[in-house]
């Protein structure tokens, strides 16, 4: 395929193309180079997806700043108007994605209660729609429905199980063998009918491209996890592979990272499989092929000196299941090809796209001819890009009005903690000369993984002058099971030492400014915030916590995040660990030396709201420095949050670490 710098003259989709009109933005007091009002949009185009026929586009969009994500849909061959432009009003639209040549399959939300009765509590409801555009004829499902597969021998049909909240990141350990089932769901009646009921002995199922249960794992009476699989046509189950006891510490690794197991199946041998797995006492997660009919490991495809694999991708092609690459972490996600014509195809595009970083082909007509590539990386917000017939033009951006030149770089990092284990780390580089100001970025997990990409807040930062440093965990996953291992029981302990240590790294290499430094932390990284209040030796002038868990003892005797008495002692264990063993921020505040601006959202779902109130409360009872700021009706989640809450909460922090970070900001 040839790829022009030269964009279809009919495809060149700007911001008023795609109907969106933001609204200028207003005048701040904040010292960040680019208005708040900029960094607080929502994302303006979410999603863009061509139809399996190649003759449409879905485009998710809000078109203006406090309003609602509409669902916008053009003919290829004209792109200056949409076609037809869809709302769920009183709910809002938060998801679309084509299942057929005239199918569009979604979710939707809708504000309806005020008040989190428990944790993991939402206080919206879902709803499940589907939209016919030949028939112009939009239905819904009053549930929240996930789609597992499309059905290509029935267009009318999706294969569909009850959706998970924000994906796999809960706080339940055992919520990978909670028993899941599935339904095909009628898109023309929507009704569902079973195709498989979930089991503990059989909890979760993967299915082939062709709709087929070829995978299953579950637990038996013993707190023993085992594997099964079935050929296509088959109705029975058949074990393979090895136990694992889900009472011994070693096995964690396995449980809790989500990376172990079928990855996927070969194009053309249904007895093949790709398997995700450390192997025989291995550190790292590597990919192998594995065979059904003799229950063994044929080959290694891949593996990585320095990280897990975490995934598989397939042909961009509709209908082609050859296996095209595999994912680990490292500078980005990176991939090891297999296909060359993919990887001849990706490369061709990274050299065409702006600040190409994360770069993928999100969706892809049946001929080949037509795709939807999205990027975003460092200097890219999120863009989306047409490639028709060989031309490629850009369609939108998730903040059309950030100037991608003034971002700021992100560097991958790799420094020794005081115990000797090597840490992987980013940093965000403002402009200008060193050494800067810094600040500590810490997100939630503790175990999710993340790598060098877009961070809103990050950009924010570095647009303020400051260098942003985001440390990896000891305990996240994706960088070998020694490095979770050595996370375990060690929150508040070893984990917070890493990220001094890295401080520390970073003056030694003359970056930053031994005495402006600041820890900004959300979530698990709130509660870093918290512990970083009380070290000794201290390194920051200021801690920033943002739904932090501040009482993570408390969160465990009300059952928030515990396995539950019947769970496996390993799990009980980990739950534990996270609770009551290490630096409880609520015990320490007495040795609180520097100033605390603490933020939270009244209806958080994952950190419940007395982790702030308790805090506050014993925070001023012994009288130390700080400040405390409610989001009114903002939930955990980025993208639970509106423009109001993202106004507030930039404003605040910016205007805080400026003028009240220590003597005379930071």
């Amino acid at each position: 395929m040839k790829f022009l710098k030269k964009p279809l003259m009919a495809a060149m989709v700007g911001v008023s193309a795609l109907g969106l009109s933001v609204a200028a933005p207003s005048e701040t007091q904040a010292t960040s180079a680019v208005p708040i009002d900029v960094w607080a949009l929502r994302d303006v185009v979410n999603q863009v997806q061509i139809s399996p026929d190649g003759k449409h586009l879905l485009v998710h969009i809000n078109p203006s700043r406090e309003g609602d994500y509409l669902l916008q849909i053009y003919k290829t061959d004209d792109l200056s108007t949409p076609f037809r432009t869809l709302a769920a009003d009183p709910m809002e639209i938060i998801s679309a994605r084509w299942v057929s040549d005239n199918m569009i399959v979604g979710n939707a939300w809708e504000q309806k209660r005020n008040r989190v009765r428990r944790q993991e509590d939402d206080t919206r409801n879902y709803a499940t729609y589907f939209y016919n555009l030949e028939r112009n004829k939009f239905s819904q499902v009053n549930e929240d429905l996930a789609i597992i597969k499309t059905l290509p021998d029935e267009p009318d049909k999706v294969l569909v199980a009850a959706a998970e909240p924000n994906g796999t990141l809960g706080v339940d350990p055992l919520q990978r063998f909670r028993p899941r089932s599935y339904y095909k769901l009628d898109l023309r009646s929507g009704s569902k009918s079973l195709v498989l009921r979930g089991s503990r002995k059989y909890a979760r199922i993967l299915f082939d491209e062709d709709g087929n249960p070829r995978y299953a794992e579950g637990q038996d009476s013993d707190n023993k996890v085992k594997t099964y699989y079935r050929l296509p046509g088959e109705s029975g189950w058949t074990q393979f592979g090895p136990e694992y006891d889900e009472d011994d510490h070693e096995n964690l690794y396995r449980f809790l990272s989500g990376i172990h197991g079928i990855a996927g199946f070969h194009h053309e041998n249904p007895n093949i499989a790709y398997m995700i797995d450390n192997r025989e006492g291995a550190d790292k997660a590597s990919l192998w092929e594995y065979d059904f009919s003799t229950g063994q490991y044929i080959r290694e495809l891949f593996k990585s000196e320095q990280s897990d694999v975490l995934g598989v991708g397939m042909h961009s092609i509709p209908g082609n299941d050859k296996l095209a690459y595999a994912v680990y972490p490292g500078a980005k996600y990176e991939r090891h090809w297999f296909d060359e014509e993919e990887k001849a195809l990706h490369d061709a595009l990274m050299q065409q796209i702006p600040y190409a970083h994360q770069l993928s082909i999100s969706s892809r007509s049946y001929d080949g001819r037509t795709m939807i590539v999205s990027n975003s990386g460092p200097r890219d917000p999120g863009s989306f890009w047409l490639v028709k017939d060989g031309q490629l033009a850009k369609l939108g951006s998730r903040n059309p009005l950030l100037n991608q030149d003034a971002l700021a770089e992100v560097k991958y990092i790799r420094y020794k903690a005081r115990d000797g284990l090597e840490i992987p780390g980013y940093i965000t580089v403002p402009q200008g000369e060193g050494p800067f100001p810094l600040v500590v970025q810490h997100n939630g997990g503790p175990h999710v993984n993340a790598v060098q990409g877009y961070s809103e807040i990050g950009q924010l930062f570095a647009s303020a002058g400051y260098m942003v440093f985001y440390p990896q965990n000891r305990i996240s996953t994706g960088w070998g099971q020694r490095h979770f291992d050595a996370g375990y029981g060690e929150h508040g302990l070893a984990m917070q030492d890493d990220k001094d240590d890295g401080v520390k790294y970073l003056i030694e290499q003359g970056l930053v400014d031994p005495d402006r430094v600041a820890f900004f932390g959300w979530s698990y990284g709130g509660y870093a915030a918290l512990v970083a209040l009380s070290r000794e030796e201290q390194l920051y002038q200021c801690a920033i916590a943002v739904n932090g868990v501040s009482d993570p003892a408390k969160s465990f005797r009300l059952g928030g995040g515990r396995a539950g008495s019947s769970a496996p002692k390993a799990l009980i264990d980990w739950a534990e660990r996270r609770g009551t063993i290490g630096i409880n921020p609520i015990k320490e505040v007495e040795k609180v030396n520097i100033p605390l601006l603490m933020i939270h959202g009244d209806v958080d779902r994952r950190v419940l709201y007395y982790h702030f109130t308790d805090y506050k409360k014993a925070f001023q009872d012994a009288g130390k420095q700080g400040e405390f700021v409610t989001l009114e009706k903002a939930d955990h989640f980025g993208n639970t949050l509106m423009f109001n809450h993202q106004q507030q909460l930039y404003t605040k922090v910016l205007d805080y670490l400026a003028n009240d970070c220590g003597p005379g900001g930071l």
